[in-house]
């Protein structure tokens, strides 16, 4: 069955720093037409680093959106044409004030499809070492040094419940117990 949609016109109702709102009118497979709202974003990066085999390094920070202060993997946004490997490097030593000798891409996502293109690039880092942490002016975090065998039960408590930080961890885990090295 066809399942794609046809766009008969396209509308940008705001430009941000971040973000962009596209407003785009669709005809359906089915003939009927209707209307999608769309967040146009340039991509970003989450790294899961690993300070040991015990060790994950998760940071807290405020999220406005949520009015809470999350437990998360660090994260931030691809800079126009930034290979998402650099990318995960940068953030890695800004949030962190770590550089990993070993960066391994897990996986990529789409972080919400239904009105989102922006796509999630995933890596592990490992061997980190100290490096100067790097925030930028407008980010307050806090490095949180966390036992990996304490993640999959912060997970279910409600502890860490943003997605990327669920996926990354959970992955990151599955890879350890598939290798043998948790």
């Amino acid at each position: 069955m066809h399942l794609n949609e046809e766009v008969i016109e396209s509308h940008i109702i705001y430009r941000g720093r971040v973000v962009t709102l596209r407003i785009d009118t669709v005809r359906l497979p089915n003939g009927n037409t209707t209307r999608r709202e769309i967040v146009e974003h340039r991509g970003a990066v989450a790294i899961v680093p690993l300070l040991n085999r015990e060790t994950v390094l998760l940071i807290r920070q405020y999220r406005q959106a949520v009015g809470e202060t999350l437990l998360e993997i660090p994260a931030g946004t691809l800079e126009p044409d930034e290979p998402p490997d650099a990318c995960a490097r940068r953030e890695l030593q800004e949030e962190t004030g770590y550089t990993a000798r070993q960066l391994r891409k897990l996986f990529s996502q789409y972080l919400a499809p239904g009105y989102s293109q922006e796509v999630l690039h995933v890596y592990l880092a490992e061997d980190l070492m100290p490096a100067a942490q790097g925030l930028d002016a407008d980010e307050m975090v806090e490095l949180v040094p966390t036992p990996l065998r304490e993640v999959e039960r912060m997970i279910l408590d409600g502890t860490i419940k943003d997605s990327k930080t669920i996926a990354g961890l959970l992955m990151t885990l599955r890879l350890m117990e598939r290798t043998g090295t948790l």
